[in-house]
């Protein structure tokens, strides 16, 4: 019976790096003494003889894959062990590269949840409220010595109030408007994806709760009912149920909006500062009856001019906006319309003023921002949809330049 034994292997570590047959040849000469190697012939002649080296030339084969598939091993070790150390001593895992695990410092993270908060938030409307809020505050000072640290205080509350109502409403809008804003706003970040249909909730439920108990705590009923009225309309603006989701109806979407924007912010804001802060009764002198009556045109326009650059994703999912029923060249034409006539009563309003500083300054500004709204209006391309949402952010630098025209209304 024939045999072979083979002894004394080295280590895999300890294998050379050359590659090949010659590699298994002198790996065999080398830690193969022919001493080691026990071959017993039997009488079966040539034949068991060629078959014993074809035996031979098979182990050989088998033993040269060994090596190779060591000296692969013995490579990857090597460089598994240099990663380690790396990654050790950087303070990474031990099991990944320092390059496939690298996040995204803290603070590249903060700029991009303020980025898809200011966009989530629509700071124009954010704007336009704490501008308002301010401006209408004002009117209610009647001296200089009214400017106090309590006027201040009662400011603040009322503007951080309203503020987070009024991302409940914005918030609220987006959420039942998602598909639509994949047409009309793919920017957003529910639209995008960026925030979830749970993160929406959690905002706008959130911030709802906080303005209620931010005006509950203040005491001031004024402050309270301008929320509960603002929470009540935006909700029904928006929210698909049955009897709501008033955005479909044009009248009706814009009614919402004047009486927010027109009357609520004018005499609750007002009322807040005349009786709560002021401690006095309430009265609504000629400033406060213009600033109403003057943001009723303006809400309008804001109204109606908000569904011309939506008109495409209005159209799909049934939104009958005015811009849907009348076209939007013809829609924007009465909004220029609407603005040209409220600065004319405005100038007339100036004109009237028995104060000198108050006429020049009223007449001389809303002659400005009359004259600034025709040449930009003349120029502008209704076919360019970057166009109409510019022209639309243009309104709104209207509404805020009028906002610092209404306290120096005397």
């Amino acid at each position: 019976m024939d045999s072979m034994l083979i002894g004394s292997f080295p280590r895999p570590s300890s294998l050379g790096i050359a590659g090949g047959r010659e590699r298994a040849d002198r790996f065999q000469k080398a830690f193969i003494p022919r001493s080691h190697l026990v071959v017993k012939f039997s009488r079966c002649g040539a034949r068991n003889i060629l078959e014993r080296q074809s035996d031979i030339r098979s182990q050989q084969h088998l033993l040269e894959q060994s090596i190779r598939s060591f000296e692969e091993r013995t490579k990857f070790y090597k460089r598994h062990d240099k990663t380690c150390l790396v990654n050790a001593a950087s303070g990474y895992p031990l099991e990944s590269k320092p390059e496939a695990y690298k996040p995204k410092s803290i603070w590249d993270s903060l700029k991009n949840s303020l980025a898809a908060f200011y966009r989530f938030s629509r700071p124009h409307t954010v704007i336009g409220t704490a501008l308002s809020i301010m401006s209408v505050s004002l009117l209610a000072v009647e001296r200089l010595s009214d400017i106090s640290p309590l006027f201040f205080t009662g400011v603040v509350e009322a503007v951080v109030a309203a503020l987070l109502m009024n991302i409940y409403i914005v918030g609220l809008n987006q959420l039942s408007d998602i598909d639509i804003d994949k047409v009309n706003k793919p920017y957003l970040p529910l639209a995008s994806g960026e925030y979830s249909v749970a993160t929406g909730v959690m905002i706008v439920t959130s911030f709802s709760i906080l303005s209620f108990w931010l005006g509950w705590i203040v005491g001031s009923w004024p402050l309270f009912w301008a929320l509960v009225i603002s929470f009540l309309l935006g909700t029904a603006y928006s929210i698909d149920l049955p009897l709501l989701r008033w955005k479909r109806f044009a009248v009706v979407a814009a009614m919402c909006i004047v009486v927010v924007r027109a009357v609520i912010v004018q005499l609750a804001f007002f009322l807040h500062i005349q009786t709560h802060v002021y401690k006095r009764p309430a009265v609504f002198s000629r400033p406060l009856i213009f600033a109403t009556a003057f943001m009723s045109f303006f809400s309008v326009v804001i109204a109606l001019f908000k569904d011309i650059p939506d008109i495409d994703g209005d159209k799909i999912y049934g939104i009958r906006s005015f811009s849907v029923h009348l076209g939007q060249k013809r829609v924007f034409w009465i909004c220029i319309a609407l603005l040209e006539m409220a600065y004319g009563v405005a100038l007339l309003v100036g004109l009237s003023s028995c104060c000198l500083w108050s006429r020049v300054i009223t007449v001389l500004g809303h002659a400005i921002l009359a004259t600034t709204l025709w040449r930009r209006a003349k120029s502008f391309d209704l076919s360019n949809k970057a166009a109409i949402t510019s022209f639309y952010m243009f309104i709104w630098k209207l509404f805020y330049a009028e906002y610092l025209l209404i306290p120096l209304v005397r």
